[in-house]
């Protein structure tokens, strides 16, 4: 129908999206996956780290703002890890690791070991990705691999780290020391959420009726010509 229907904002589950993407002749505004990441910098100050981390995964599972993936900076994986693990365990939420990171939360009573899949999966469940990084050359490598462009966070005292991970990752939300389940319409101020875009062209992230609206050019002239 598109002599009828400018635009099509999906909603519904990855299936019918998948579906539209492949058959759909009208443009669409969409995202497919949320595959969410925190960056625990080792600048990080500890509580804001923990508070961070344990919201954007346990505030709500099934949301497409919700943390996938947590990455940790080598030098204070050892520190943040067992205590955010205590958070976890409250709320019964599984931790799949890589070798690094299984060490350092063994006995962790719901620890797997991380597959390459685990990293562009979308849970939607009370499962966590955990990933121990060098630093943010690897945090940024890593989300901007794996990321579906969505909402990614880095917890860091260190100013010029902060910009630089707002420049360098490539994703329609970016946040400093805040939760990824900040990514939603009403929380921007924009009205009832409409859709969420990943995509680079017109809206991106949270859209609203503004968001989703054009104007037109009006010209009123007194017989002007152009030279």
């Amino acid at each position: 129908m598109t002599e009828y229907v400018d635009v099509i904002v999906p909603r519904g589950g990855k299936g019918l999206i998948e579906r539209l993407i492949k058959e759909s002749k009208v443009p669409m505004i969409k995202h497919l996956d949320g595959i969410c990441h925190v960056y625990i910098d080792d600048k990080a100050e500890l509580q804001k780290a923990l508070d961070v981390a344990f919201n954007a995964k346990c505030h709500r599972y099934g949301t497409c703002n919700t943390m996938e993936t947590l990455l940790v900076a080598r030098a204070v994986a050892a520190e943040v890890l067992p205590k955010l693990a205590e958070l976890y365990r409250a709320k019964d939420v599984e931790l799949r690791g890589d070798a690094e990171s299984r060490r350092i939360l063994a006995g962790y009573p719901l620890l797997k070991e991380a597959v390459e899949e685990d990293w562009s999966t979308e849970y939607l469940a009370p499962i966590l990705s955990v990933k121990i990084v060098a630093g943010m050359d690897e945090a940024i490598d890593h989300i901007n691999t794996y990321s579906s462009q969505h909402t990614d966070a880095i917890v860091t005292e260190d100013y010029t780290r902060a910009m630089r991970f707002l420049r360098e990752v490539d994703s329609a939300s970016v946040m400093v020391n805040a939760s990824t389940r900040f990514a939603d319409g009403f929380e921007y101020g924009l009205g009832a959420e409409i859709g969420i875009s990943n995509d680079k062209l017109h809206a991106r992230g949270p859209v609203g009726l503004e968001g989703l609206t054009s104007l037109k050019y009006v010209v009123l002239g007194q017989g002007q010509v152009r030279q």
